[in-house]
């Protein structure tokens, strides 16, 4: 199955991209600027592309990104410290996104004569983003079937979708993922903060998965806390 992975050049996506080229076809990696508040990710991602020898295609939706306001992830807005299941965490959500960057994957796969693209939303995403949860991944290919009729047949390759984060630390361990070459941290500082609520779930699924964590936190104890009150 010649598969794209949409990479954003954290734990999740260079996973899957590694999951991908150990199980089947890996024809490229797509990532996005969309203006999110630092780049730093997409070294990450450029670096897993190299690194799997596939090519890499950045897609510049600054233009389109900068209309998508509101978001912490995008705008002037303090990123929330916590676990996902706190509310506050809704102000990461940028609308739309996963939508506007799958049409775009599918349209970049059809073209390239490709079979499926895959992304890595999973269990743990959809209490926040509701373009992470299932029914949203099978009406968009549903959707996506309908659009290239005759053109493409495309799949909409989804692993972990019913899967928590730590089952993701679990397969990229299985096909030798480098954790440590991963960027999750909302922040963009010289370190993984420790405390915003991508970096809290990084932090618990490799203590679910019973994988050591290479990351190094600014705040490596904060996570116990931080689920504890999400719980709550």
């Amino acid at each position: 199955m010649k598969t794209y992975v949409i990479c954003s050049g954290g734990l999740d996506s260079v996973s899957l991209a590694h999951k991908v080229a150990a199980e089947h076809e890996l024809a490229g990696l797509i990532s996005y600027d969309y203006g999110q508040r630092h780049a730093k990710e997409l070294d990450f991602a450029r670096a897993c592309a190299e690194r799997l020898g596939v090519p890499f295609h950045l897609i510049d939706m600054r233009g389109v990104g900068a209309h998508l306001t509101g978001s912490a992830l995008t705008d002037d807005v303090d990123v929330p410290d916590g676990h996902y299941a706190e509310e506050t965490m809704k102000s990461t959500v940028v609308p739309n996104r996963n939508a506007i960057m799958l049409a775009v994957a599918f349209g970049l796969a059809a073209a390239q004569k490709a079979d499926a693209v895959a992304t890595a939303v999973h269990g743990g995403d959809h209490f926040i983003y509701p373009d992470c949860r299932p029914e949203f991944t099978q009406a968009f290919e549903a959707m996506q079937k309908q659009a290239l009729d005759g053109y493409a047949d495309i799949r909409l390759y989804t692993p972990f979708v019913h899967e928590p984060k730590s089952a993701i630390v679990t397969a990229g361990a299985q096909h030798g993922t480098p954790f440590a070459e991963t960027w999750s941290c909302y922040k963009g500082n010289d370190l993984h903060c420790g405390r915003c609520g991508t970096c809290v779930e990084r932090r618990e699924a490799f203590h679910l998965a019973g994988v050591e964590d290479p990351t190094t936190y600014a705040d490596p104890d904060y996570w116990i806390e931080a689920i504890e009150k999400g719980a709550n």
